[in-house]
């Protein structure tokens, strides 16, 4: 499986609220995000990890390239416009058929992981999984709309009926999806959810896997929540 993380936004918010270290090493009981995350892909067979920061992230380049890890590891250094974009460049160190994609700050348990990247390895037949949650609080969530055997129908701005899940920001992929980013960047199209909706219009299947809580640490708040969340 290929890992890839973003880590390419300024975390300005958080910043502002007073925390010292840029988002991708803030720590959670102790330990950065963003080696949390690569501590969770390790033990889940990972075959290389590749993650992308912008160029004003000084101190987390020197603290990326300062790893070393059992496995290869691509460190790109480059300021884009949006996730997608980062998605775009990250997607050129990606060559197996399995792919896992999420951003820096998205936080689960760790069992919950583990089952998510063993149901996509067996779900051969599927483009896409993606982790999605009930537990909305997000000020700008993507609802997920689903058939009853979570089989995904669109992606939409705001609830519609029964929608009941909202997307986690944790995407299992396949190399046809991969296929639709490069068409999509070349129309122009920005936005992670308006490639995720192009992924429904391109016909691929894709299905939704229910995390029972998935938080950001989007402010400084949100760290004292993920914290408690991660010991419970």
């Amino acid at each position: 499986m290929d890992y890839a993380i973003i880590a390419a936004g300024e975390g300005s918010r958080l910043a502002q609220e007073g925390v010292k270290w840029p988002k991708p090493l803030v720590r959670l009981n102790g330990v950065a995000l963003i080696d949390r995350l690569i501590d969770v892909f390790l033990k889940n067979n990972a075959t290389s990890i590749s993650i992308i920061v912008n160029e004003e992230m000084t101190e987390v380049q020197d603290y990326l390239k300062a790893l070393q890890l059992p496995v290869p590891f691509y460190l790109l250094v480059k300021s884009t416009p949006s996730s997608m974009h980062s998605f775009y460049e990250l997607s050129h160190y990606l060559d197996g058929d399995k792919i896992c994609l999420t951003t820096v700050d998205t936080i689960f348990k760790e069992e919950e992981f583990s089952g998510y990247i063993q149901r996509f390895t067996q779900e051969d037949k599927l483009d896409g999984l993606m982790a999605v949650t009930d537990f909305i609080d997000d000020e700008k969530p993507l609802y997920v709309e689903t058939d009853n055997e979570l089989y995904i129908r669109n992606f939409l701005d705001k609830a519609d009926g029964d929608c009941r899940y909202i997307s986690g920001g944790i995407y299992c992929l396949r190399r046809p999806a991969l296929g639709v980013l490069n068409k999509a960047i070349s129309q122009g199209m920005s936005r992670m959810r308006n490639y995720q909706r192009q992924l429904i219009t391109e016909g691929l299947r894709l299905k939704a896997y229910p995390f029972s809580k998935i938080i950001d640490v989007d402010h400084a708040e949100d760290i004292s929540k993920a914290e408690s969340f991660l010991k419970s």
